[in-house]
């Protein structure tokens, strides 16, 4: 059974193609996957993303257990600044990708991917264990509405006129369109943007206002598709591609993550992994030969299987075959040729240096 997001019904009034995603109804695009990946790249795009997950944290041992689950170094948090962190198991593989926001010194909120909303939430709290901290899972009352695109403080100075945004990375509350709106700087695109989080019964109004505001300079409604594009151009990780249980966030080339001076659940291996080296490593690639890369095609070097690709596309922005992929350690490095093998065909594709696209925010 497939669950449905506040804005079900905008999507089908736009004539949204709609697709099971992790068991949620969600519009994989409205047009064209290729025109709404430009518009974002260009403009503006609009997307729901209320399948989220988010869980308050709360209570004076908040941070300390936060601290303890999550593998970033936690003490650069203040109030009103979010990060991005996975969670891991003992072994070092990853239970998720997620972002910690900090509300107050004992009141936290982290929004974590759909697919591993029930998993993340019975490890978090099987790590209670009495101290003072409460968890309180908040995803089935709470919207979330990404703005993206170099228009996004344009489009935002409409429908929340004399609102000043926060810096990047940072979050604030406020009024958009006249809803009670927490907006956050950050994205999953490459592009200046905010995500909206708001209540359910609010979102239709919030997405059509946007929308109306954001017509004249060309803002469009973007679904997944798109959105995955975008994310490979920026060698953004996706939970169930580049991270997955049984891949660490070392391997999958994300080691920024990891807080070298602290405890924390599967420190001790990832920790080693930097300091070691780990046994598989995540790779950016661009084919020369004409082609599609997808998740899973076998990567090979000297005529010997080398890894898989676990993210694949074709890139709207530099019109060729794209992808990342997870290796055995010192197979291959940027510069070096490698083949793809598509259809049982090889395709000559180029190790390049990650991302293909920089981060083009605002300020």
């Amino acid at each position: 059974m497939t669950s449905k997001t506040a804005l079900y019904d905008e999507h089908l009034k736009l004539g949204a193609t709609i697709v099971d995603f992790a068991g949620w109804e969600l519009p994989v695009y409205y047009t064209r996957l290729i025109e709404e990946h430009e518009a974002t790249r260009e403009r503006a795009g609009l997307f729901d993303i209320g399948h989220m997950g988010e869980f308050e944290i709360t209570g004076s041992y908040a941070f300390a257990f936060l601290q303890h689950m999550l593998s970033r170094e936690l003490k650069p948090l203040v109030p009103g600044f979010a990060m991005y962190s996975t969670m891991l198991h003992p072994d070092g593989g990853t239970i998720d990708d997620l972002f910690v926001y900090m509300i107050s010194n004992d009141r936290f909120m982290m929004v974590v991917n759909a697919a591993n909303a029930k998993k993340d939430w019975d490890w978090l709290s099987s790590h209670v264990e009495g101290r003072d901290v409460k968890l309180k899972d908040i995803s089935g009352e709470t919207s979330k509405i990404d703005l993206q695109g170099p228009l996004t403080k344009k489009i935002m100075s409409k429908v929340a006129p004399g609102f000043t945004l926060p810096e990047r990375f940072h979050f604030t509350d406020g009024e958009v369109a006249g809803i009670k709106t927490l907006v956050s700087r950050t994205g999953y695109t490459g592009e200046d943007g905010v995500e909206l989080y708001c209540k359910n019964e609010d979102a239709a109004k919030l997405w059509c206002a946007i929308l109306e505001a954001g017509k004249p300079d060309g803002l469009l409604p973007c679904g997944l598709g798109a959105r995955d594009s975008l994310r490979v151009e920026c060698c953004y990780s996706l939970y169930g591609h580049e991270l997955t249980d049984l891949i660490s966030p070392v391997e999958a080339g994300i080691g920024f993550v990891v807080g070298k001076e602290k405890d924390f659940i599967g420190g001790d291996v990832v920790k080693a992994q930097l300091k070691e080296g780990a046994p598989r490593k995540h790779i950016a690639f661009e084919l020369v030969d004409r082609g599609v890369p997808r998740e899973r095609y076998e990567v090979m070097k000297d005529g010997e299987v080398i890894g898989e690709i676990t993210s694949g596309t074709f890139s709207p922005t530099l019109k060729k075959g794209i992808g990342m992929a997870l290796i055995k350690a010192g197979t291959a490095a940027v510069g070096d040729t490698i083949s793809v093998i598509i259809r049982n065909k090889p395709y000559e594709a180029k190790v390049v240096k990650k991302p293909f696209i920089s981060f083009r925010g605002g300020e």
